[in-house]
């Protein structure tokens, strides 16, 4: 999608080109297919790379557009939010030392961008999600100005017809809605694809969703977004919510979600599964056409399918199916799109040779594991894996089992087999595999940013914990170890400065508050029994309507029979409120001048959170 001036489809007067354009295609792929015309004989190995460009308080930036411009386009190439920037490696054929030359490659382009940040003041960090991301990083001003983003954004947001909505449960909460797709740009990949023989595409396509469960838990690496621990591997649920084209309603809607692991296994060619795409979801975008693929395969030409192409980037399987072409022969490749960017290059080197080993290793035993395996246990691996990493279990074989046990004992050795059997050289299988196994007998990512986040917060506040920790991120990286070998955050890899700081990073968003319709003896219960003083008073409608402080209440302790009266006849209401971008000193000044102890921050009426004379 990348390469093509792209439009709206809907209610584009092209769109029966479009469509005409999108059958030819499917046409042309099943001739190909008849005709032998894939390339087979070969399998290559490549690498997506995407990462964080974060500013000098280790913010998100808002430069990747500045930064792409010093880079060469051959590798470069922009994504969703100003905070992102992704490098595409050309693929390698699979054998001999392929994966230390990507990783060698990878590491001098990130080289390469890193010196074109420096430009900028900017700096690169490799994480699934980028921990200092906040609300005020998620409005339409960071999307990146390539009109394809808008495009989607637009597309998406017309068909769902109702804002963006995101929850997220792990051990804090996330829930929310949002007016454009912008969370999706909260995610950052490391997509590693494989090139497969299309005359076994289904026995290849169900093995790789066998194993995803397991190899997920190993490399989840992004366990909080904005400040709240969710899933080991939020952007699995990020991901899915962020781009869903579905509306919630009270009618019961099976449609699946366009970030999916799919809901069965899958059957016949790889035109099947691409006709099943097209039928279950719809197309969202089009572009120019010179001529159609049925044409140019009669000319002798290697169709480029730009209309399937466009259809299926926006269809996220987790595990997604790819067409292209190699020296002017077509190609399919699976796309693996669920591992995490990070901790460092080496894990994620580790991490694609371990999936690519298990993917060549299968053993015998496993062949046609439709019949062996069922689908729901397959699904439910997958999602326990982004739940909770390395502590899932996994229903494997028809057997419960850890994640610890199957990948040492099961699927390691696999893997080791599936690499010596495309002469992946050894010293190459045992460094990279070696992670692995050090990775499962002492940390992953996720485990480690949660460990950090919770050491940091015992002196820190919120945002500043979240700056010292992705400080900390990059100085490992740095270093290029791998993230078994990390130490925890020591607290000063930043010294937060003092100067321009906003009130909204001081703020305390554990608030508790009361209807204005509430008892003076409930309210007057709460503020005794949490030792607080100030009380944010809302409405039906959740707007702060005033505040409650001791001051205003301690003359009642001693006449009970008002403690019937409700909050909003005492209540002040004339509140001096500021929204989370105020100048913290600026907000020290308005609470001396005009001497008040507590002061709530806003945005659009509704109350985020609050500060006190205490916390400041």
């Amino acid at each position: 999608m990348g390469e093509l001036n792209v439009e709206k489809l809907i209610g584009n007067p092209n769109k029966g080109m479009y469509l005409k354009q999108l059958i030819a295609d499917i046409k042309a792929l099943e001739l190909m297919l008849e005709n032998d015309m894939f390339e087979k004989d070969v399998s290559r190995v490549g690498v997506e790379q995407e990462f964080c460009l974060v500013n000098e308080e280790w913010e998100p930036a808002k430069n990747a557009d500045q930064i792409l411009e010093k880079l060469n386009k051959k590798y470069f190439t922009s994504e969703l939010a100003l905070y992102n920037l992704e490098i595409n490696l050309e693929p390698v054929e699979f054998k001999g030392e392929c994966f230390s030359e990507l990783h060698g490659k990878l590491k001098e382009l990130l080289d390469q961008a890193q010196k074109a940040a420096e430009e900028f003041d900017t700096k690169l960090v490799l994480t699934g999600i980028l921990p200092t991301i906040r609300s005020k990083h998620l409005k339409l001003s960071y999307m990146t100005p390539v009109k394809r983003y808008q495009v989607l954004n637009e597309a998406i947001t017309e068909v769902r017809k109702n804002d963006i909505e995101l929850h997220i449960k792990g051990v804090d909460e996330l829930n929310l809605k949002h007016d454009s797709i912008l969370y999706e740009g909260c995610n950052t990949s490391f997509q590693a694809h494989l090139q497969i023989d299309p005359n076994n595409f289904a026995e290849t396509y169900n093995w790789a969703q066998a194993i995803a469960g397991p190899v997920l838990s190993i490399c989840t690496n992004s366990p909080l977004l904005v400040g709240r621990e969710l899933w080991e591997e939020s952007r699995i649920a990020l991901f899915a919510q962020s781009v869903d084209t579905r509306a919630s309603t009270f009618i019961l809607n099976e449609r699946e979600s366009r970030v999916g692991f799919g809901n069965d296994w899958a059957e016949g060619s790889v035109v099947d599964f691409f006709k099943d795409s097209v039928i279950r979801f719809r197309s969202l975008l089009t572009t120019d056409f010179d001529t159609d693929s049925l044409t140019e395969l009669e000319e002798g030409n290697v169709p480029k399918l730009k209309a399937l192409k466009l259809h299926n980037g926006t269809v996220y399987k987790w595990n997604r199916l790819c067409y292209g072409t190699t020296n002017g022969k077509p190609h399919m490749r699976l796309e693996n799109r669920y591992l995490p960017s990070g901790p460092s290059t080496a894990d994620e080197i580790a991490n694609m040779m371990f999936w690519v080993g298990l993917m060549k290793g299968r053993p015998k035993e496993f062949d046609n594991i439709h019949t062996k395996m069922d689908f729901k246990d397959i699904k439910s691996n997958f999602f326990n894996a982004a739940r909770y990493g390395m502590a899932a279990q996994f229903y494997w074989d028809n057997k419960l089992i850890s994640s610890h046990d199957l990948i040492l004992d099961h699927l390691l050795p696999m893997a080791y087999r599936g690499l010596y059997s495309m002469n992946v050289a050894p010293k190459d299988a045992e460094n990279y595999l070696r992670m692995i196994k050090h990775r499962v007998r002492s940390t992953n990512g996720s485990r480690w940013m949660v460990e950090g986040f919770r050491k940091l917060k015992k002196e820190y506040k919120t945002s500043d914990a979240l700056k010292i920790l992705t400080a900390t991120i990059y100085e490992r990286q740095q270093k290029g170890y791998a993230i078994d070998a990390w130490q925890l955050p020591r607290g000063d890899e930043f010294r937060v400065p003092k100067e321009n700081r906003k009130i909204g990073e001081r703020m305390n968003i554990k608030m508790i508050t009361a209807q204005e319709n509430d008892s003076l003896e409930l309210v007057l219960s709460m503020m005794r029994w949490k030792d607080i003083h100030h009380v944010p008073i809302l409405n039906d409608h959740m707007d702060l309507v005033g505040l409650l402080t001791w001051t205003d209440v301690v003359k009642y302790l001693d006449r009970p029979e008002d403690h019937g009266e409700t909050i909003k006849n005492i209540m002040q209401r004339d509140l001096i409120v500021v929204d989370p971008a105020t100048p913290l000193e600026e907000a020290q000044a308005l609470m001396q001048s005009n001497k008040i102890n507590c002061l709530p921050i806003v945005r659009n009426n509704r109350l985020i959170g609050i500060v006190t004379s205490k916390d400041l």
